[in-house]
């Protein structure tokens, strides 16, 4: 009898090859971590750069608000300092800018009902995190995603994360222009990068495409990039208002002005320049310490500009920092269907609150916006299947994920409003 194919073998060239390789090397280290030739806090770093976090009670007690108890995990070497192999554990699952298709939504089901307790949970990062995954089932797991083009590396770590803008980019009223191949294509520079690899945390990139609203949150990241035009020798030129320094946390910092107009074409040249400079300088100790706000907040926002253009000055040549620009219209989303307005037809029980709360009109006429709410970011493997199903019924994969934890479909055409509103009532969304 022969053998059953390996997801390696089924999925084959779908995987994209620079991403393969990584997997390739983690399912190495992991045979070498069972064996013993990799150090625990070693396999722990290269683990969490693929986004395998652990999980509560990884360390084989439960706490129960009485007294400690000892889970059965059987024997075997750890995954991390005090991180049991057989422990569940967390996948995080970067979705830049939020975007995802039906293929995409239908896939996330799968490996929910799979791998996972049958929940997804949206993060505040356009992230999808699963549950109680086993650390033995994460390489099959990472080449399933990497076959429909979406990844876990580098989504925990002292790395980029993943790299987040307004869901209602591209679509907007009061936007300067659409932000979203900017940061898709910052995401995809900077992802494995050599000079986004050796800081002391991690580095929150955000996108916006207007300074009035607050859906970018760019002043509350390490980087902040807000989409502004200027006026160049009679010709409007795109570029970015770029902020440095952001961040929550125990000590919440704003984030400071770099430059008021950063042209498209140094928009990622200034951001390697920007990582190599945290890199040399910011905190690798203290971990308490060791945020881009920490650095600028310690030499002075005038100096860390200084050293960030110096730094800039000296870069050798990339093509990829501007080669994306040649194709910012070929990823522009299309509608499905014509915008039509609602036109007076009969409207359901509830419609009207519902369209008040959820519906946002696109700059595009006939065309809205709608917000599916989801408490706490949650939503089983089938209401993700049946999302993925009503997509495909009244959008062309215009959806995304937003920071307050909710799943936008973009492009609906007004006329079809009542009709969604009965299918989204229907499976519980």
């Amino acid at each position: 009898m022969s053998e059953a194919l390996t997801w390696k073998d089924q999925l084959g060239n779908r995987i994209p090859e620079d991403l393969g390789r990584e997997i390739d090397i983690f399912e190495t280290e992991i045979e070498l971590r069972k064996q013993d030739k990799i150090d625990e806090v070693v396999f722990a770093e290269t683990r969490l750069r693929r986004g395998a976090y652990g999980q509560r009670y990884d360390n084989g007690q439960r706490f129960d608000g009485r007294q400690t108890q000892q889970l059965a995990y059987p024997e075997q070497k750890t995954k991390g300092p005090n991180t049991l192999w057989h422990a569940p554990g967390m996948i995080r699952i970067k979705i830049p800018f939020g975007g995802l298709n039906a293929t995409q939504m239908n896939l996330l089901a799968d490996l929910g009902e799979e791998y996972s307790d049958d929940i997804l949970h949206i993060t505040t990062r356009q992230d999808i995190q699963l549950h109680y995954i086993h650390i033995d089932d994460t390489v099959d797991l990472m080449r399933r995603l990497a076959a429909v083009g979406i990844t876990t590396r580098e989504a925990c770590g002292n790395s980029v994360r993943n790299v987040t803008a307004c869901p209602l980019a591209g679509v907007c009223n009061t936007e300067s222009f659409d932000v979203t191949p900017y940061s898709r294509a910052l995401s995809k520079f900077l992802l494995g990068h050599p000079d986004a690899q050796d800081f002391g945390r991690k580095v929150k990139i955000a996108f916006s495409g207007c300074r009035h609203e607050a859906c970018g949150l760019v002043n509350m990241h390490d980087i902040g990039a807000i989409g502004v035009t200027r006026e160049i020798d009679g010709e409007s030129k795109r570029g970015f208002e770029l902020y440095v320094g952001g961040g929550l946390g125990a000590v919440p910092h704003q984030a400071k002005i770099f430059d008021e107009f950063v042209s498209e074409e140094e928009l990622l040249p200034l951001s390697q320049a920007i990582g190599r400079v945290f890199a040399r300088l910011g905190e690798k100790k203290n971990r308490a310490r060791a945020r881009l706000k920490f650095l600028i907040a310690r030499i002075g926002i005038e100096e860390f500009r200084r050293l960030v253009l110096e730094e800039r000055a000296v870069l050798p040549h990339d093509e990829r920092w501007t080669s994306y620009l040649q194709e910012l219209g070929s990823n522009d989303e299309e509608p499905l269907k014509p915008g039509q307005s609602l036109n007076g037809v009969q409207l359901p029980d509830g419609f009207d609150d519902w369209f008040n709360t959820n519906i946002y009109q696109q700059s595009q006429a006939g065309y809205a916006v709608v917000t599916v709410y989801l408490p706490l970011g949650d939503l089983t493997s089938r209401q993700m299947r049946d999302l993925a199903a009503l997509s495909s019924k009244y959008v062309k994969d215009t959806i995304r994920m937003t920071v307050e934890q909710n799943i936008v479909l973009r492009w609906v055409s007004e006329a079809d409003l009542p009709a969604l509103y009965t299918d989204l009532a229907a499976i519980g969304l």
